[in-house]
């Protein structure tokens, strides 16, 4: 009698929930979300990049001559900083798992913006490295792990314009940072002391820790920390409301824990080897633009100090606009497939390559590829979203996938700048030519291939659940799956 009473209360209790969650309007929701959760990742994005390409800006404006780097001094510095990238990566993923996002992102945000200010006070290469190194640490935590935190907020028809957004605050900060350096250079420059590109750490630090700030006090848990906090700690989510959050997102397996079993999990399918292949490629195909290679070329051509800060702009300009529309056509257009957008990057780079091969000395050409190249930057939206969808199905699993798909571009990207878009090699970059085009060719082969093993794994999934429900009309949306690609 006790039993068949306590399973009364819990029905009572389960329906008395369902009330509640019914009750919760859904578009305020998602419109909550947008405001809180997306406002901050973007603005932590944004001032990540202002910090982080803030230090090209300053090589170009004064920091070469000023500490005397010479030869690859300046890779090498970024090679240090692509090393503490890739190791923090996949521990940073795995403390938002058990760590609240609001704590930890502030708290790594605070911390880069502490190093960056130290950058002001730098005299030689060796300083520039050590800072460089662990500046990255705390800065590795950002674009993965939003993307991983993206992925616990929002439906897959939503995902992607979100991570489109979250993508193009970075391409702003990119562009903010270059303005920002050729103002500070012409108002600052001289003042107490200090040359116009310490000054532009100094400024940088001053706009982050607001950042780091708002994110503290604003910034919400996500619905997986439901059960580990204290209402009183959701701030401006209920209990309810991200309940809700978590129940209009696919159903995920819950047995699935963070142990020993994700090893098996993760390598026993082709979602981490496949997805951190992709984004080797795509990494390296940005790597034209990542590298400042059309600054070192401007420098190489006798550009004033404004020109070589505001003309590299215009790559990011495209990389916001691409970004952005290949956003709006996964979004806007029913047969829209995340491959599609791959091989038309893949087949732009490869233009792009071959024209720089052709005529890098005119700059007519030189430009047009350089601006062109932008649109590489769509794939960061396009592929991270898609394997957001792909790994639904397991939290741990995901956070894995999008820390190492990061994790390994990086620790290519730390020998691949070296050996292909080195100072020294501006300003023709032969051999980065050739390496574009197989890594453009690359990415969009794999993305072909990812296609065809998610379609079959949805086949599977479905077959599955029509033998387990024996049910025709789950056989009839086999039949008609089977004929869409």
């Amino acid at each position: 009698m006790e039993d068949v009473g306590k399973t009364d209360i819990d029905a009572q209790n389960g329906e008395e929930r369902l009330t509640e969650l019914s009750a919760i309007n859904g578009r305020r929701l998602l419109f909550k979300i947008d405001i809180f959760v997306l406002s901050f990742v973007c603005l932590q994005y944004w001032i990540n990049y202002v910090d982080r390409v803030g230090f090209a800006n300053a090589y170009v404006s004064g920091m070469k001559e000023e500490l005397n780097l010479v030869g690859n001094e300046f890779n090498l510095i970024n090679t240090c900083f692509t090393i503490g990238y890739v190791l923090g990566m996949i521990p940073n993923n795995l403390i938002l798992l058990v760590v609240q996002p609001r704590v930890w992102l502030s708290f790594c945000t605070l911390s880069w913006g502490i190093l960056t200010l130290s950058m002001y006070k730098v005299e030689n290469f060796k300083q520039c490295c050590a800072i460089r190194f662990f500046q990255a640490v705390f800065e590795s935590c950002t674009f993965s792990g939003t993307h991983l935190i993206l992925g616990s907020w929002y439906q897959e028809k939503e995902l992607t314009i979100r991570s489109a957004i979250f993508t193009s605050s970075g391409l702003v900060g990119s562009i903010f940072s270059g303005f920002m350096q050729v103002g500070i250079h012409n108002s600052l420059d001289g003042r107490r002391g200090l040359a116009g590109w310490r000054w532009l750490f100094i400024i940088d630090f001053l706009i982050t820790i607001p950042v780091a700030i708002y994110g503290f006090i604003f910034f919400p848990t996500t619905p997986d920390h439901i059960n580990t906090h204290s209402g009183s700690r959701l701030r401006l989510f209920t209990v309810q409301e991200l309940e809700f959050a978590k129940h209009r997102l696919p159903v995920r397996n819950e047995r699935a824990k963070l142990d020993w079993t994700l090893v098996r999990r993760v390598l026993g399918r082709w979602h981490w080897w496949l997805f951190s292949f992709l984004w080797i490629l795509g990494g390296e195909n940005i790597s034209l633009a990542s590298n400042s290679t059309f600054a070192l070329w401007l420098s190489s051509q006798g550009y004033t100090l404004a020109q070589k800060n505001q003309y590299p702009l215009g790559i990011f300009a495209v990389g916001i606009v691409s970004t952005c529309g290949a956003a709006l056509y996964m979004d806007r257009f029913r047969h829209a497939q995340h491959w599609h957008v791959a091989v038309l990057i893949g087949i732009v780079m490869c233009i792009v390559a071959v024209m720089i091969r052709a005529q890098s000395s005119s700059p007519a050409v030189l430009f047009t590829a350089q601006y062109l190249g932008g649109v590489c930057y769509a794939s960061q939206a396009v592929f991270f979203s898609w394997a957001n969808i792909v790994c639904q199905n397991d939290l741990q699993e995901r956070a894995i996938v999008l820390a190492s798909m990061n994790m390994f571009s990086g620790a290519v990207n730390a020998w691949w700048s070296l050996l292909f878009y080195s100072a020294t090699m501006a300003p023709h970059y032969e051999r980065g030519c050739y390496a574009l085009m197989c890594t453009a060719l690359g990415s969009a082969a794999t993305a072909v291939l990812i296609k065809w093993l998610q379609r079959r794994e949805m086949l599977k999934d479905l077959r599955s659940l029509a033998d387990n429900m024996n049910y025709s009309s789950a056989c009839q949306d086999v039949e008609f799956t089977e004929t869409k690609f």
